[in-house]
């Protein structure tokens, strides 16, 4: 693409329909894309450039490797409390 334009169909990564599906151009940033509608379920957000965001599992993973590399161990972690059989409760 030479030159983008407000309302030109371009493919991005949509959350709400969790694909990469057409989109229309509603704001432009220095000649490039950077709000777009999505043409299926009409939402506004950013303009991914196509890259799905990484999953909430992706994103606890990166945090406890940080974690690890500053020296917090588990140690810092929170316990959760044992949870109580049926006899305990009677």
């Amino acid at each position: 693409m030479d030159e983008q334009r407000l309302g030109d169909v371009i493919d991005d990564h949509c959350i709400k329909c969790r694909r990469i599906t057409n989109h229309s151009i509603v704001s432009l940033v220095n000649g490039q894309a950077a709000k777009v509608r999505c043409r299926t379920c009409y939402h506004d957000h950013d303009y991914r450039h196509e890259q799905a965001p990484p999953s909430k599992k992706d994103l606890k993973k990166a945090e406890a490797a940080l974690a690890l590399a500053n020296g917090q161990g588990e140690d810092s972690t929170a316990v959760e409390p044992e949870k109580k059989t049926k006899s305990e409760h009677a």
